[in-house]
């Protein structure tokens, strides 16, 4: 029979079935506070007897080791003439009569029993001291645990044929076997089944009998809950680091030989004595001293928790990182690399920036043999490369795009690689973003082109000769001429195969651009129509009268007039919801498109708003007071006023913002680039050199890694042209 005890931090002593009789009849008239001092085995007896003999378990891991080393204790089982040796030790009576408190103090300096004789087969490091003892009433002898322990030591009855080994968590209730067989080859495995009535959790509370307290792996199964003992000391930790070599950070120097009996007395203390002691301690060090001290303490204290858990939650636990974080994270070690590879991850993090698409490469890399980078994070990578371009880049010499003569550049469209000017020579071009060539030239009205739309390969202009052309950007050829307007049209929306055109004749017209036709006619306004705006299903103008008009198109009748600017409307934006507009009167209003009603009146402007961009509830107004705002619609607040030493010298002509940047563009030949969220200035994307002399830049386009202006003068000082700045990276 196998019978066990418990010690204040869990150690046990085993002893045969030959020695209990007599064991138990020497304990007789000591107290039982004093029957657990005898049984007590040392708290430092870390390790194992043999470990190699360990990891030949099945089951058994050197991380598993490693990360419990500290918590398990290993013993070699005595013969029967040792354990009734050490029984014999103990029931000697002591010289002289001792008091409970002395008998405590000297357990506490180290007795087990009156032996001062270590456990046969114990493996003990240096340096060690025994701890005071306490009381534990987790494996108290003869109770039902021996019997379990009885019933389940060896699965095969050979248990008496060589050398045992147990080992356990210090205060858990895994007890597990390692037998030696007698030719010493064969290891075996064995744990007792182990019954309880009733134990007690980790908060002091009852638990159920049987209940384990880490449950669903491998490891809490062989070794019990991944708790520290409470009396484990720092030293213990660090010695028990398996596989590490201890690091000294002082350098090697003859103890003083006060330092031992330094040492004992402090172990004597009792734990707030111990902690007064260190307070003390630590006033006392000079700052190299405590630097020190952080140099060996904070490393015990690291833990890599990410590889620990599951890659579900590891991977939940990363997305609360930001993307450059994550980039750091993977330069931690394999396992986090490839943890901040997860395509899904880095999906969530491209849209949480606004890009929709992942990066598909021709020849996908392999991060490791069956491993490939993720898709979404190249995406996230060169979006992120492109945005420091526009910040900071290497300034790249632009294409320089030749064309219109010394004539004005009108209206500019830009999308995809293909760019499309509009000029008052009576002509527009079409030119190729990439190489710079022009493509076509689309020449066919007999006035200034002063408004145009774009669509695919579809070119929509309308000029001073009162009418709209249709064209094919491709082959140049002019598909429909759209009659009906008896004077300039001077602004127009593209909505999928319809637009809006408006005229100085005051009226406004719905074409569908594949047949033609002019569907609808709306009339109303009592002057020149400036601005309009189409969703496909409201038009809304703004117009010399003063007045902003909303239009049911299909009824051809007025739905709302907004009344309330006292100067020309000028510029227009509408998302369905809300429109905005603004005035010569220096004020921008932010109407609600199915009420009618003004919502706010935003004041700040000194003179014409000559443009306005808008997305979801951010706007950005120009202005040809040389400056640029930045409002919140839904609260009427002004966030930022792009301005200071960097701020334009003069009308404000055009500007486009994307999430993280706003680019504008001047009458004093420059474009810039601020920061949205900021509202500082980054840097000037074109500074021309006649700028403040006559040099202009009239009107830009902007994409995700192109910029394209249109610049020139009116007084001869700049030649007409197209600068096509290009921000994109090369992929390697």
């Amino acid at each position: 029979m196998s019978g066990s005890a418990g010690g204040p931090g869990g150690g046990k002593l085993d002893i045969n079935r030959a020695g209990v009789a007599e064991l138990e009849r020497a304990l007789v008239g000591i107290g039982r506070r004093r029957a657990r001092g005898i049984v007590r085995k040392r708290e430092e007896l870390k390790g194992f007897a043999s470990p190699e003999d360990l990891l030949r378990v099945k089951g058994v891991t050197a991380r598993i080791l490693e990360l419990n080393s500290q918590r398990v204790i290993c013993s070699r089982r005595p013969d029967p003439a040792s354990a009734a040796a050490a029984a014999a030790a103990a029931a000697a009576p002591r010289n002289g009569t001792a008091t409970e408190a002395q008998e405590e103090e000297e357990e506490g300096e180290g007795a087990l029993c009156s032996s001062q004789a270590p456990v046969q087969g114990c493996w003990e490091p240096d340096g060690l001291a025994d701890l005071d003892p306490e009381p534990s009433s987790s494996y108290p002898l003869g109770g039902a645990e021996s019997e379990d322990e009885e019933s389940g030591g060896s699965s095969d009855g050979e248990e008496s044929g060589g050398d045992v080994y147990f080992y356990y968590t210090v205060d858990e209730r895994w007890i597990d076997y390692l037998e030696r067989t007698e030719g010493g080859g064969l290891i075996r495995h064995t744990r007792p089944k182990m019954k309880r009535k009733s134990e007690n959790g980790p908060d002091g509370r009852a638990q159920s009998p049987g209940k384990k307290l880490c449950r669903g792996s491998e490891r809490g199964r062989m070794l019990g809950p991944c708790v520290a003992s409470p009396t484990a000391t720092f030293g213990d930790l660090r010695n028990a680091k398996a596989g590490q070599a201890r690091c000294r950070h002082v350098p090697p120097l003859t103890p003083p030989p006060e330092l031992q009996d330094w040492l004992r007395t402090f172990q004597r203390w009792s734990s707030p004595e111990k902690l007064l002691a260190l307070d003390e301690l630590i006033d006392r060090c000079e700052p190299p001293q405590i630097k020190h001290m952080m140099q060996v303490i904070e490393p015990q204290f690291q833990r890599d928790f990410i590889s620990l858990l599951p890659k579900e939650l590891a991977l939940y636990v990363l997305t609360f990182l930001e993307p450059r974080d994550l980039l750091r994270a993977a330069q931690t070690c394999r396992y986090w690399r490839i943890l901040a590879e997860d395509n899904l991850l880095w999906r969530e993090k491209c849209r949480d920036v606004g890009i929709e698409e992942p990066l598909s490469l021709r020849k996908r890399r392999l991060l490791s043999p069956g491993f490939m980078y993720s898709p979404w994070k190249l995406a996230f990578l060169r979006q992120h490369r492109i945005d420091m371009n526009w910040r900071s880049g290497d300034a790249r010499p632009p294409k320089v795009l030749k064309g219109h003569d010394d004539h004005v550049i009108t209206c500019l469209q830009f999308c995809g690689n293909r760019i499309v000017s509009g000029s008052d020579d009576n002509t527009l071009k079409v030119w190729s973003a990439v190489t710079g060539e022009c493509v076509q030239t689309l020449v066919g009205h007999t006035g200034g082109v002063w408004s145009s739309q774009m669509r695919d390969n579809i070119v929509i202009s309308g000029s001073t000769d009162r009418t709209l052309k249709v064209w094919n950007a491709d082959t140049g050829e002019c598909v429909h001429t759209l009659y009906g307007h008896t004077s300039t049209v001077r602004c127009m929306h593209l909505h999928g195969t319809r637009v809006v055109s408006g005229s100085r004749d005051a009226t406004l017209r719905l074409w569908d651009i594949e047949t033609g036709q002019c569907l609808h006619v709306l009339m109303g306004h009592v002057a020149a129509v400036r601005c309009v705006q189409y969703d496909g299903h409201k038009v809304v103008s703004g117009a010399y009268d003063y007045t902003v008009k909303v239009w049911d198109p299909e009824t051809e009748s007025c739905v709302h007039t907004l009344q309330g600017h006292t100067n020309r409307v000028y510029s227009l934006q509408f998302d369905g919801t809300h429109i905005v507009s603004g005035s010569l009167d220096t004020s921008i209003r932010v109407w609600d498109a199915e009420s009618g009603n003004c919502l706010h009146t935003l004041m700040g402007h000194q003179s014409l708003t000559s443009g306005m961009e808008l997305r979801d509830n951010i706007l950005v107004s120009g202005n040809a007071d040389s400056t640029v705002k930045i409002w919140d619609i839904k609260t009427g607040q002004c966030l930022q006023t792009l301005q200071g030493p960097s701020k334009h010298q003069s009308a404000v002509t055009c500007l486009q913002f994307s999430s993280k940047f706003v680019v504008t563009s001047s009458d004093d030949g420059t474009v810039k680039l601020w920061d949205l969220k900021t509202g500082e200035f980054v840097r000037n994307l074109v500074a021309l050199e006649s700028g403040g002399s006559g040099g202009v830049v009239w009107r830009i386009r902007a994409s995700n890694t192109k910029l394209v202006c249109a610049v020139g003068s009116r007084n001869g000082t700049e030649e007409t042209k197209l600068l096509v700045l290009d921000f994109d990276v090369d992929l390697k």
